[in-house]
């Protein structure tokens, strides 16, 4: 049970952070160059991400060994982790500034307001493209991990129910607000899914591992599936660390 509510929370997050960042763009299209062509793009996005799940999901289920899986799909999900990590850890020193949607959506807006408007198929073909592009790509991750997420953990209806709760919140909010969903604290959770990424790819790199020994086997953890949260803490501990030791950026010249 506590495997499937960290497989839960897991892809909750991470869903729920892309969830956001595709708002945003679909926010500033449509309220800059209409809904129509907007929801258009949204749509088309939508249906191609379902093709592309059925493919690549039955792909990795039928044909790539238990103990290979886990270790291909353990070591992606360790480098994009890592990824995130190491922007969170450069945030929170300082280094880097922290991630505005307010920002963005002002970005996007200027973008949608300085090209002319060119139709095709009866569409304004920015919104269409941009909308399209924007949600495909952060639906795509989405896909991603409740695909990797839901195959290591034998439960993919439970990793796809997270995933769409996540969406269907991010929408609510999105009607409600009418604008970006700046007051979430994306940074905290970009770390937080950074973490849990990195902790989940160690764990499964490792099991797969057991694709190099005879009968190719998955390797087990000690203690199974609590070694995640001995990772986790691990993970934690080494980024608080790296924060602390990196150096603190130098004063703005006055």
């Amino acid at each position: 049970m506590s495997a499937t509510w960290g497989l839960v929370g897991a892809t909750f997050t991470a869903s729920f952070v892309e969830f956001v960042e595709a708002l945003t763009i679909v926010l500033a299209m449509g309220l800059t160059r209409g809904w129509r062509s907007t929801l258009a793009g949204v749509a088309a996005a939508a249906v191609a991400l379902a093709a592309f799940t059925a493919v690549a999901g039955y792909a990795i289920a039928t044909w790539v060994p238990r103990s290979a899986l886990q270790l291909a799909i353990g070591t992606l999900l360790l480098i994009f982790g890592l990824q995130w990590l190491r922007k969170a850890v450069l945030r929170s020193a300082g280094l880097k500034s922290l991630h505005d949607e307010d920002e963005e959506f002002r970005e996007q807006t200027r973008v949608a307001a300085a090209f002319a408007d060119e139709r095709r198929l009866g569409l304004d073909w920015l919104p269409f493209v941009v909308s399209f592009k924007g949600v495909f790509l952060e639906g795509a991750e989405v896909v991603f991990i409740v695909i990797t997420f839901g195959l290591n953990a034998n439960n993919v209806p439970a990793a796809a129910g997270a995933a769409a709760a996540a969406g269907v919140l991010v929408v609510l909010l999105g009607l409600l607000a009418h604008r970006p969903l700046a007051r979430v604290p994306e940074n905290t959770l970009k770390y937080a899914v950074g973490l849990v990424l990195a902790t989940y790819g160690t764990f499964w790199s490792v099991e797969g591992l057991g694709i190099f020994r005879p009968g190719a086997a998955s390797l087990a953890w000690p203690g199974g599936d609590w070694a995640l949260l001995v990772l986790l803490a691990a993970w934690l501990l080494v980024s608080r660390a790296l924060v602390a030791l990196l150096p603190s950026p130098a004063p703005a010249a006055v």
